[in-house]
């Protein structure tokens, strides 16, 4: 509110000028308060922009003394943070080679500042992020990660990673300027703040393409990364998780990588370990390793992957992060029968069933859920876990719960009894299904398993049909 009063009272009309002022000290502090001004929201620093403030402050940068140039680079990022068109702003006025020079300064605070702008300018697009790399920011970006200040590693590692995020082009260039290797050689640095922030260049890197998560792994991290899982930061522990899950998602190999090196039971510990969206990296990372292969997947359940996510599945409050553990369960249970029955026994169809029922679930969790029972019920054959459902189930499940039972019953005496007994032969003659679709093939299959006069003995009507038999009955006196 104050600051708007400041607006309307016409600020920065007064605050220009004293950019210019002959005592350094007033320069300072007038482009401090612009910066502060322009870092509460958009507006304000749209007001900056149109104020014809920012050309001064880029010329100022290579002229004046270090505590002005921290100021201007402070405006300049407090400007550039809100949006696309205003870091845009920013670059139209030539403040990129400026802030590249700044990253040559002798003193680290200047390239500290001159990093955090060029950051908040590269974050919004491909095209700033080009920009910024463009104007040779790179080379010196790596060089600022091999300084001893931990704040100026802390936003140059923040940088790169802004940088990488877009594209495999542009965080090939990061890779080019020789960042890999100086961010490995960081992850195990005592400072939190600093991890978040190589562990998240990393991701970003690992995320685009397998030569590049290939490269991220060929800087030997691996299993190095996997004890900071266990990290106090809860960021820190995400973005490993974050990065684990870029690696895995390419190939089975790189996949089977991790999983040599543990890293599976690791994310695993990790899940059960914290709650929320820092768990969302690592439940979709079981879910890409499962989705490769057979072996891979049966590496998931035999880490006790399952009852983990099925934690997550009955817990969560978030319906992104249940939606993210359906899809996993989906991918570990679509492959054989062992697979299926792995999951089942978790007790997971009955609640995968009622997150797809529920009229308050996202659109994306009922579409996940649903994906993950068809994936799991197509490939299972433990028929407690689908007796469950066959009481419960909407016709478009149920097709698939009655075609598991036609395909395990004809050869099974002892399930074909338990299926009389648990009301299944009775429940499958009340279904009324179209003649000639898949749904009747299903039943006639199941029917074709029992006497003629067993399955009329359960059709609907029958009961009624015999009372009414016997009072129509005349006893023989």
């Amino acid at each position: 509110m104050y600051n708007f009063i400041l607006l309307n009272s016409g600020v920065m009309s007064l605050l220009r000028p004293l950019l210019l002022d002959v005592v350094p000290t007033i320069q300072q502090t007038a482009a401090l308060a612009l910066g502060r001004l322009a870092n509460y929201n958009d507006d304000l620093a749209e007001a900056v922009v149109k104020g014809d403030i920012l050309p001064q402050l880029v010329y100022s940068l290579a002229e004046q003394n270090r505590f002005y140039k921290k100021a201007a680079a402070f405006v300049l990022r407090a400007v550039a943070k809100h949006s696309a068109e205003l870091a845009q702003a920013v670059v139209d006025c030539g403040a990129l080679d400026a802030l590249v020079i700044c990253l040559e300064d002798f003193d680290p605070g200047v390239k500290e500042a001159a990093s955090w702008a060029l950051g908040y300018i590269a974050r919004h697009s491909a095209e700033l992020s080009q920009a910024v790399v463009d104007a040779g920011a790179v080379p010196l970006l790596v060089l600022c990660i091999q300084e001893p200040e931990i704040a100026l590693k802390r936003i140059a590692c923040s940088a790169l990673s802004d940088i990488s995020k877009h594209s495999p082009e542009l965080a090939q260039t990061v890779v080019d300027g020789g960042a890999i290797a100086h961010l490995a050689q960081m992850i195990l640095n005592p400072d939190a703040k600093l991890k978040r922030q190589v562990f998240s260049a990393l991701s970003q890197i690992a995320k685009h393409s397998v030569d590049l998560s290939e490269m991220v792994v060929e800087a030997e991290i691996f299993p190095a990364v996997l004890t900071c899982l266990k990290d106090p930061d809860e960021y820190v522990k995400k973005n490993v998780a974050t990065l684990i899950r870029e690696v895995t998602k390419h190939t089975p190999e790189l996949s089977q990588l991790i999983v040599n090196a543990g890293g599976v039971a690791a994310v695993i510990d990790s899940i059960g370990d914290c709650k929320g969206n820092i768990r969302l990296p690592g439940i979709m990372m079981l879910g890409y390793v499962a989705a490769h292969s057979e072996n891979l997947a049966m590496a998931v359940i035999v880490s006790k992957g399952v009852p983990q996510l099925a934690i997550c599945l009955s817990e969560e409050p978030e319906d992104h992060i249940k939606a993210a553990a359906a899809w996993a369960l989906g991918q570990i249970g679509r492959h054989t029968p062992e697979h299926a029955r792995a999951v089942a026994v978790a007790n997971v169809l009955p609640r995968l069933l009622s997150l797809y029922m529920e009229t308050q679930s996202s659109e994306d969790l009922q579409v996940k859920a649903k994906k993950a029972l068809k994936n799991i019920l197509q490939k299972c054959t433990y028929l407690p876990a689908l007796e469950s459902l066959l009481h419960d189930a909407p016709p478009n499940i149920l097709k698939y719960v009655i075609g598991q039972f036609s395909k395990v019953l004809p050869h099974d005496s002892k399930a074909r009894r338990l299926f009389i007994t648990s009301g299944g032969l009775k429940k499958i003659q009340e279904i009324k299904a179209e003649p000639g679709s898949v749904l009747q093939e299903y039943i006639n299959t199941i029917n074709n398993c029992y006497p003629e006069e067993i399955v009329r003995y359960y059709s609907p009507g029958f009961s009624e049909a015999l009372l009414e038999r016997v009072e129509n009955y005349q006893p023989v006196i």
